[in-house]
């Protein structure tokens, strides 16, 4: 087994930062995986657009103490085990369901 990442860009709060490190948790821990390091940045431009989707999508909330943040996770398992958590955490950030919704936390996936 290698050392893969897992990378997310978050427009989140604290606690939706940390909602966000437990669906990870959550999920690495139901499959064959092991965190091996966890790293959290504040990238200057890369992922401005979140809180622009933020502002669309909440138009009458104050973004508060929200601020983009690169979430970025280092597995050991296999390149099936990491395409599978990925998927996996997807989901968990903003599921789908019949009826239109907003995500929680506004997120991406690189």
């Amino acid at each position: 087994m290698r050392t893969r990442d897992l990378t997310f860009g978050l427009y989140a709060d604290a606690e939706g930062l940390a909602w966000a490190r437990a669906l990870v948790k959550n999920a690495v821990s139901a499959r064959s995986a092991r965190i091996v390091g966890v790293s959290e940045t504040s990238p200057v431009d890369a992922y401005d657009f979140l809180a622009q989707q933020w502002a669309v999508e909440h138009p009458a909330r104050s973004s508060g103490a929200r601020q983009v943040t690169e979430f970025r996770v280092r597995l050991v398992c296999s390149l099936r085990t990491r395409r599978l958590l990925r998927k996996a955490v997807i989901a968990a950030l903003c599921p789908e369901g019949a009826a239109p919704h907003t995500c929680r936390v506004p997120w991406t996936a690189l």
